[in-house]
């Protein structure tokens, strides 16, 4: 890979330990002493291909954050919520969206989204099944005018129940929580119902949208998190894990690239969505020998940049939108496409005998023979 392979192996461990969150201060003192603690320990990847950095760092970037990390994000939503509950006049309900509940975050430190969902208020797809059998009450409010109603409370309330963090109210979507007493930032989102046909149909929450404030233009916008999550997961699940061990590696690589600023116009959704249309066989086989893995993200990605038509038709697992619908977006397809070129022609010199410039034949047939031991 283009920038150092040490550098890179340790902007990993201190990612997944949470020792950037710990030096940035985007935690308080009490809690990075406590993360900075725990950052000797050894995962058993880094165990794992001891003469191999390359590899290490490819097998290490596909691994799931400790589970006892991600717990923290999900218990700091918890007290969020239950403040929320208890202080506002609104009724409401809360879900988690994004990359946490779906464990596809990469930081040990991360940011979890905390959906406010209010109840009392809803939009419908007049052409639904329950729409169209008269279940559902016309109301003369708008969706901008009960989320901003409601972003006003939250904000009011979470800056007085927490005055001594930081209650960072600028943002457009969400009300950023960090400092103070939090273990992990919380990012509050307010929101609520969208019933779609889908929804009215089956009544699975997976089919059910919201609507989000923007208030920075003012205007509202509905997606699907529970069909994205709930797809991503499910499509895991039969690709034994490989599918989110994929979603992995390629954002640790778009975190780890030399052009940092190109890479970073991919967003971490879109590079979800395009893994969950990489080949099932080859991320099937990661279960027998992971590098099959980083192999098919190598591929994929290669083939989604020459591809440009067929590329561009693909769709987010939610099915609202194209996934390469900009060009800046393409443009940092390229830059990790070309990170990943690197790591697994690098991969492949590590387990077997390749010249400078092995064909891609050679370096896919390297990668899906070898074998890398577990950590002893």
């Amino acid at each position: 890979m283009p920038r150092d392979i040490n550098t890179r192996l340790e902007n990993l461990r201190i990612r997944r330990k949470g020792v950037d969150a710990a030096r940035s201060g985007r935690v308080t003192a009490s809690v990075a002493d406590e993360v900075l603690r725990k950052s000797v320990i050894q995962e058993s990847w880094q165990r794992r291909a001891t003469e191999q950095p390359y590899t290490r760092y490819a097998l290490g970037a596909m691994q799931a954050v400790d589970p006892a990390y991600t717990q923290k994000s999900h218990d700091e939503a918890d007290r969020v919520a239950k403040q929320l509950r208890s202080g506002l006049s609104i009724p409401i309900e809360m879900r988690l969206q994004g990359s946490v509940p779906l464990d596809v975050h990469i930081r040990g430190v991360s940011d979890v989204d905390l959906l406010v969902i209010r109840t009392d208020f809803l939009c419908y797809d007049t052409f639904g099944a329950l729409a169209t059998s008269g279940w559902y009450s016309p109301s003369s409010k708008t969706s901008l005018s009960v989320l901003r109603e409601l972003r006003i409370e939250c904000e009011e309330l979470l800056k007085r129940r927490y005055w001594g963090a930081d209650v960072d109210c600028d943002g457009g979507k969400c009300i950023a929580l960090s400092g103070g007493s939090f273990e992990r930032p919380v990012d509050v989102v307010p929101s609520h119902w969208h019933d779609t046909v889908d929804y009215q149909a089956s009544r699975l929450e997976q089919e059910r949208g919201v609507y989000i404030l923007d208030k920075k233009i003012p205007d509202t916008f509905s997606n699907l998190p529970f069909k994205h999550i709930k797809r991503v997961h499910e499509r895991d699940l039969s690709y034994f894990g490989g599918l989110k061990k994929a979603i992995r590696l390629v954002k640790n690589v778009k975190n780890d690239a030399s052009d940092e600023s190109t890479a970073a116009k991919l967003p971490s959704f879109d590079i979800a969505a395009l893994m969950y249309h990489a080949d099932e066989t080859s991320l099937k086989a990661g279960y027998v020998n992971e590098l099959h893995i980083l192999s098919e993200a190598q591929r994929f990605l290669d083939w989604c940049y020459r591809n440009k038509d067929d590329a561009g038709r693909l769709t987010t697992p939610d099915g609202l939108r194209r996934i390469l619908d900009t060009e800046a977006k393409r443009s940092g397809l390229l830059a990790i496409s070309s990170e990943l070129d690197d790591l697994a022609q690098q991969v492949a010199r590590e387990q077997g005998s390749l010249g400078p410039s092995p064909s891609w034949s050679n370096v896919y047939s390297t990668l899906g023979s070898a074998r890398v031991p577990d950590a002893a």
